[in-house]
């Protein structure tokens, strides 16, 4: 069973994860910070990760390079409404070889799915 990562301080943002992708042959696991999905991903190898931008703490460019010193390979779609806010940083982060996608909010359940699926399949 292919294992997906949801990383995003709201909760009925995760929520709507659970809810989208469960039920399609997913393992789900959330986390609510940067630092709780880092020692989740250093116990759990998994096939995609969905990281959301704006957290408190640790943001999501922080947390994306240390989700690559665990793991080089692993698709991770940056799940943000604040892309202008992070540009220079992202910009900074594909500089440095560092890969991701993003999918910008607001967007709905069968766009989950569909990244999902054409991911893991």
């Amino acid at each position: 069973m292919k294992r997906i990562l949801v990383v995003d301080d709201d909760e009925a943002i995760r929520t709507l994860f659970l809810l989208s992708l469960e039920g399609k042959g997913f393992q789900i696991n959330t986390a609510g910070t940067g630092k709780k999905a880092i020692e989740i991903a250093k116990q759990v190898k998994y096939d995609l990760i969905f990281l959301d931008l704006k957290m408190p703490g640790m943001n999501g460019v922080e947390t994306l390079r240390e989700l690559r010193k665990i793991n080089m390979n692993v698709p991770i779609y940056i799940i943000t409404a604040f892309h202008e806010e992070f540009f220079n940083e992202l910009k900074s982060v594909e500089e440095d070889g560092i890969d991701f996608e993003l999918l910008k909010k607001p967007f709905d359940t069968e766009q989950l799915i569909s990244v999902a699926n054409e991911i893991l399949e």
